[in-house]
């Protein structure tokens, strides 16, 4: 078996991927015809062209439209189950997925009790199928002060019920990660697990701001650490997680290309990074796809690809019993690929 089958059918984890980021086309335009919402074309194949990525703001435009199209709390249901059957076929036993509530609630007017309960039915109906899907709700950068305390409420509210933690995400070369420190600090006080977007389109200030000011206990991208030693040094020390996103990064021209991407020095350096696929239709990639093209590119071995999985299973916010069951399986499944 190549190992890029063994890679298509090893139980996997993923840290790093947006749930509205990863609507499909075939999904964006169910949506949009149930709630008669005007898109840039009409066909799948037509939102497949308008999905294929140019930049930064052609990403937003696209995030944002998809947003919009989430009109009842059914259409939130609806995208968290589709993804994750698209987990499952990948056979992604454990995701923790971005979603950004605040926005879902301001553009599309459904509550956050709502959109919670939403939540929690498609996470009961990924357990039937035998993944498990928790969530990260994401303070934007560009929010009001206020508005990232009132995502920390609800952050605390829900905590453990299917909300494993807060992320930060936004433009990160426009809005410093300090604006919402208080908000973050508190959320610390109070247990939580932080995830920070930080390192991918501004430098490595954003990677100290989010470490220091707010706690993080991962960093989302991250790559542009390896621009300051004392930094790279500090999270080799810590053993601070770092969610790496190749095509993504490519995409956003932080990379030339997979060969080219920075990951491979970064697990040179000894820094503590799993793989992930961030906006999967959206960079046409998905995390499969990811582990396979980084391991031919840098001629990653499978204990090497393993060794990432059981990485990012050790990063996860989930419970130590849990994580130890997910071990077994990822470690069973590999072992039984070799009878």
């Amino acid at each position: 078996m190549s190992l890029a089958q063994i890679i298509e059918q090893m139980p996997k984890v993923e840290l790093h991927v947006h749930l509205e980021g990863a609507i499909r086309p075939e999904t964006l335009l169910k949506l949009a015809r149930r709630n008669d919402m005007p898109l840039p074309a009409d066909t799948v194949e037509g939102l497949r062209d308008w999905y294929t990525f140019r930049d930064f703001n052609h990403f937003v435009e696209i995030y944002i439209a998809a947003s919009k199209c989430i009109k009842t709390p059914d259409d939130v249901e609806m995208i968290a189950r589709e993804f994750a059957d698209g987990q499952k076929a990948q056979n992604i036993v454990y995701t923790e997925a971005h979603y950004t509530a605040e926005t879902i609630q301001r553009y599309c007017g459904i509550p956050w009790a709502d959109q919670l309960a939403a939540l929690k039915r498609a996470r009961a109906y990924a357990k039937e199928i035998g993944i498990q899907l928790d969530f990260i709700l994401d303070v934007v950068r560009e929010v009001p002060v206020e508005t990232g305390e009132q995502i920390v409420d609800w952050v605390i509210g829900a905590y453990g019920e299917g909300i494993c933690g807060l992320g930060m995400s936004g433009r990160e070369f426009e809005i410093p990660s300090t604006k919402h420190r208080a908000a973050f600090q508190r959320a610390k006080r109070e247990g939580i697990k932080i995830s920070t977007h930080a390192g991918e389109t501004s430098g490595p200030q954003t990677i100290w701001d989010c470490l220091v000011e707010l706690g993080a206990d991962r960093i989302g991208h991250g790559v542009r650490c390896l621009e300051d030693d004392a930094l790279v040094d500090e999270l080799k020390s810590r053993q601070t997680p770092i969610e790496v996103c190749p095509s993504s990064n490519v995409c956003l021209c932080v990379a030339r290309s997979i060969s080219d991407h920075p990951i491979q020095a970064m697990l040179t350096r000894g820094l503590n990074v799993s793989v992930n696929s961030d906006d999967p239709p959206m960079f046409n990639t998905t995390l499969t796809e990811e582990l396979q093209k980084c391991a031919e590119a840098f001629a990653w071995s499978e204990a090497q690809v393993v060794e990432l999985q059981l990485r990012a299973l050790d990063a996860a916010f989930c419970g130590e019993e849990r994580k130890a069951e997910l071990r077994e399986t990822i470690s069973g499944k590999v072992r039984a690929q070799h009878v």
